[in-house]
């Protein structure tokens, strides 16, 4: 049994935290389905970042500095 304090926070047993392998300041995702049931899994939320133009062309020049001072063998097969 949980109880709810007047904040709406709960506090979940240690066997459930350990269970889920949540430790303090971790993330819970909570589902709810149609018949009224709860759900708790272990959550992490990972940041996206979202690259502008320049950015990419950033990380292009990067990755293609490096081959351009290459030269290209090319062999035959067999």
């Amino acid at each position: 049994m949980v109880m709810v304090n007047e904040r709406g926070a709960l506090t979940l047993p240690k066997g459930v935290r350990d269970a889920l392998g949540v430790t303090r300041g971790g993330q819970i995702v909570v589902d709810v389905d149609g018949k009224g049931g709860v759900r708790l899994r272990s959550g992490v939320v990972m940041p996206v970042e979202i690259y502008s133009p320049a950015r990419m062309e950033e990380f292009r020049k990067m990755n293609e500095a490096p081959l351009a001072r290459r030269k290209a063998v090319w062999r035959r097969a067999g």
